[in-house]
């Protein structure tokens, strides 16, 4: 009955939900690509970097023609011993490419290749399916293990793959889901099958959004009532979500009157009845009399890699390329700008951002953060970097002030801001007249994902081209500090009344 065809991508998307490959195939229209072109890139690099772990290695280049490779395969599997990558084979329709194929006079070994730092059940779906091929296939699998990234790896010269890569031995594992495998193809097959010619009714769940979220979840859920329990920010739980949607508590209607966190229900309350917004002017009056003078207003922008590539420095680290920072010296002093963009080819650019941020930030004035998780650790993660820039790294993270706290504690709060306390909600909600201040309107970079993908994307580039991305960079960034004055102004302007 297997008629459907099955790569193991394919057998993992409906180990999540049978659905999708129905809609892969009769609407594929519909999909939303979420997936970050840094974190496809990321996989790659991995995927390519691992392939040497082994030591010399025979490749077969991708084929659109499967059997091309397949029959590659089968050539290359006579010169035991050999490492294969990309090793090609098909059993009843049912096609994979081993990362790694040990291929050895008694056997082979199966090596996945992760670019995460830690081993989850799909990847162990993963592994089990290509062990179910070539076990069909009669090879004497002496091993199936899984390749993934080691985050304590701190990089000090040349790459050691041994030292950056885990290994995994998931042997034992795969083999005891190999019937459970065999079932999975059967009953997708038959699902297939009865829905030839009707949409399946498979209700969302959690499913959903793990392990990874879908991409036809705004398909499947397009006859919901908009808001929606979904569309409750503020850290409510998925599984919650999912618990007030099977009950039936689905439109902010429905939820006006549930069990559900204070915070939630304010959400709710704002959207349905278009409330005034609410304001603890004591709480903003505090954080102004915190603030001292020179007034440093600062955003960094950051990327991250699974392949180290500055010594010092661990697989996805936050590396920091880019600042901005606006500057208000007194009481009604005008309003400086200075910024660093570190070009694409310095080696040094992290140790070069502090130090002109350490020359920006002279004095010991209230430095304007929106977020304290994350500027200050970037600082203490450079400090071990350069002990020397290690003092004056700490005397600016000890003047940082948060502004995201008054708007995640709720202390000023309005409808428009849509239960998030995002500065990409929170600025249009203060300001909602002034476009200038409206991050879609900005021309190349709108979000810190695509600032981190922006950055990366200048490598190879011409310089004109370059220009305008570090052009668009340069205007993201500064609409970040600048949005913070702006709060600041805001919350003056409060004070005033």
């Amino acid at each position: 009955m297997n008629n459907i065809y099955l790569s193991k991508s394919r057998y993992c998307k409906a180990r999540q939900c049978k659905k999708i490959i129905w809609l892969k195939k009769y609407k594929p229209e519909y999909a939303i690509q979420k997936a970050r072109d840094i974190v496809l890139e990321n996989g790659t690099k991995v995927g390519q970097l691992a392939k040497g772990l082994f030591g010399k290695y025979e490749n077969i280049d991708f084929n659109e023609n499967l059997n091309i490779m397949i029959d590659q395969t089968k050539k290359l599997l006579k010169n035991k011993p050999n490492i294969i990558t990309e090793a090609s084979f098909n059993y009843n329709n049912n096609f994979c490419s081993v990362d790694i194929l040990k291929n050895d006079i008694d056997g082979v070994e199966i090596y996945e290749v992760k670019s995460s730092t830690e081993i989850s059940d799909i990847y162990l779906d993963d592994v089990s399916y290509q062990y179910y091929i070539l076990n069909n296939l009669e090879f004497n699998i002496k091993k199936a293990c899984i390749v993934y990234i080691n985050n304590k790896y701190v990089k000090q010269g040349n790459l050691e793959l041994n030292k950056l890569f885990n290994i995994e031995d998931v042997t034992e594992i795969a083999k005891s889901k190999q019937q459970e495998i065999e079932n999975n193809i059967y009953e997708l097959n038959k699902y297939m099958e009865e829905h030839m010619d009707n949409e399946p009714k498979d209700d969302i769940g959690i499913k959903c959004f793990k392990p990874y979220e879908c991409e036809f979840w705004e398909y499947c859920t397009r006859y919901l009532p908009k808001p929606n329990v979904f569309d409750i920010k503020g850290g409510m739980h998925l599984d919650k979500k999912f618990e007030k949607y099977y009950d039936g508590k689905i439109s902010f209607n429905d939820l006006q009157n549930e069990n559900i966190n204070p915070k939630y229900l304010e959400q709710i309350d704002f959207e349905l009845n278009n409330l005034q917004p609410k304001i603890d002017k004591d709480y903003i009056k505090e954080i102004i009399k915190a603030l001292n003078y020179p007034l440093y207003f600062l955003d960094y922008e950051t990327y991250q890699v699974a392949i180290p590539e500055i010594d010092g420095t661990r697989p996805y680290q936050q590396l920091p390329f880019q600042y901005s920072l606006h500057i208000i010296k007194e009481e009604g002093a005008a309003i400086e700008h200075k910024e660093f963009l570190a070009e694409i080819e310095d080696k040094d650019f992290i140790r070069h951002f502090a130090e002109n941020l350490i020359k920006d930030i002279p004095d010991n004035g209230s430095v304007i953060i929106y977020n304290r998780a994350f500027e200050p650790a970037r600082n203490r993660e450079i400090a071990e970097m350069y002990p020397d820039l290690k003092d004056e790294l700490e005397r600016i993270n000890c003047n940082m002030i948060d502004f995201l706290e008054p708007f995640k504690q709720r202390k000023y709060y309005t409808k428009e801001m849509q239960g998030s306390a995002s500065i990409k909600y929170v600025l249009p909600a203060l300001y909602q007249k002034d476009s200038e201040l409206d991050y879609h309107n900005l021309p190349v970079v709108h979000n810190g994902e695509e600032a981190s993908e922006a950055f990366l994307s200048l490598k190879g580039k011409s310089k004109e081209k370059q220009k305008e991305i570090r052009n668009g960079l340069l205007v993201y960034c500064q609409l970040d500090t600048y949005a913070m004055v702006k709060i600041w102004m805001k919350f003056k302007q409060i004070l005033s009344k």
